[in-house]
Formats: C-alpha cells, sequence, structure tokens
C-alpha cells in the first residue's frame, strides 16, 4: 500500500502546473466545463499510469538490484529535468472538440511528464505496478479536475515556475541520493 500513497503524493504535486493540466484548463475556459474531456482527463491520466506503471517494473525485473537503484535515479533525475522545463504553451485559438484528438494530445503530454516518471520509478523500485499505477491514476485524474475546475484562474492563482523549480531540485535531490548510494558514493 505504500507505493500506492507515494505514487499519489509525488505524481500528484508534480502535476501542479503540468502542461497536460494547463492544456485541460484552456480547454475548459475555451469550451466551457464540458463532463466529456473531464471523463477524457480521467481515462487518459488512467492508462498513462498504467503504461509506466508496467513499463517500470518490466525495465527493473531485468535488471540486477544496482542497475535497477540506478534505473530509478535516472527516472528520477528525468523528472527533475521535465519539472524544471519551462512550461511555454501559447493560448489557444481555435481548440478541437475532438475529444480523440485531445486524449491524443493529453497522453503525449503525460508519457512525458514529471508524474509519470515517478510512477515509473516507484513501480521500478517497489515491483508493485498496479499499487503505483493507481496511485498515479487517481493524482493524475485529480490533477485534470483541478485545471477542469480552476480554468484560466490556474496560470494567474499560483506562481506555478517557482512551485515546479522547487519540485525539481527536491526531486533531483532524491535521484542523485539514489544513483550516488548506488554506486556506493554514499551510506
Amino acid at each position: 500500500m505504500p507505493s500506492f500513497f507515494l505514487a499519489f503524493v509525488a505524481a500528484l504535486l508534480s502535476s501542479i502546473g503540468s502542461r497536460d493540466q494547463l492544456l485541460v484548463a484552456q480547454l475548459s475556459e475555451r469550451l466551457g466545463r464540458a463532463y466529456g474531456l473531464l471523463a477524457t482527463g480521467w481515462l487518459v491520466a488512467a492508462v498513462s499510469a498504467g503504461v509506466m506503471a508496467w513499463a517500470g517494473q518490466a525495465a527493473a525485473q531485468i535488471l540486477p538490484p544496482e542497475g535497477k537503484t540506478m534505473l530509478v535515479a535516472i527516472a528520477l533525475v528525468l523528472a527533475a529535468v521535465e519539472l524544471a522545463w519551462p512550461n511555454r504553451t501559447a493560448a489557444l485559438q481555435e481548440p478541437t472538440r475532438s475529444l480523440g484528438a485531445i486524449a491524443l494530445v493529453l497522453f503525449s503530454r503525460q508519457l512525458g511528464d514529471a508524474g509519470r516518471f515517478l510512477v515509473f520509478a516507484i513501480a521500478a523500485a517497489t515491483g508493485a505496478p498496479v499499487l503505483a499505477g493507481a496511485g498515479g491514476a487517481l493524482a493524475g485524474g485529480a490533477a485534470v479536475t483541478i485545471g477542469w475546475l480552476a480554468k484560466a484562474d490556474l496560470e494567474r492563482s499560483l506562481h506555478l515556475r517557482k512551485v515546479r523549480l522547487t519540485l525539481a531540485a527536491i526531486v533531483l535531490l532524491a535521484g542523485l541520493v539514489i544513483g550516488l548510494s548506488a554506486r556506493g558514493l554514499i551510506g
């Protein structure tokens, strides 16, 4: 059960101001709070978290223990880089109403976001992909819901860049500590 809670908290925190959350906020602002958009966001969040949890578990199974630890460290560093990467999305001019197109864009954004890298890392580290995936899916759905509800106020009300940089520093530090410990350089 710790895998579920760890994945939920990690994915939810790293989803603050994420590209998918901001996209849903913009779509909700332009198209209205359509329940189809919200349902699509939840479905995509579940699928992307499941894919990354499965990938983490599959990769960890073929590696020796030291390699698995390094895999987790690399995933954490990738999550930190994604968190620190500037999120410069242009305002939507004529957004599509196609839920299929929205789902594809959300899925592509989520597969490379920090929250899914953290789900990958947790599934690889704990060997519990179902619980890590479920926690990540719930967090991803909650993040999409926050974007759907907040609309354009999301970007205006929070200092998203500062929050994401702070989270990036924390995740990077964790990745470095885990990587160095795997190499026997600390602890």
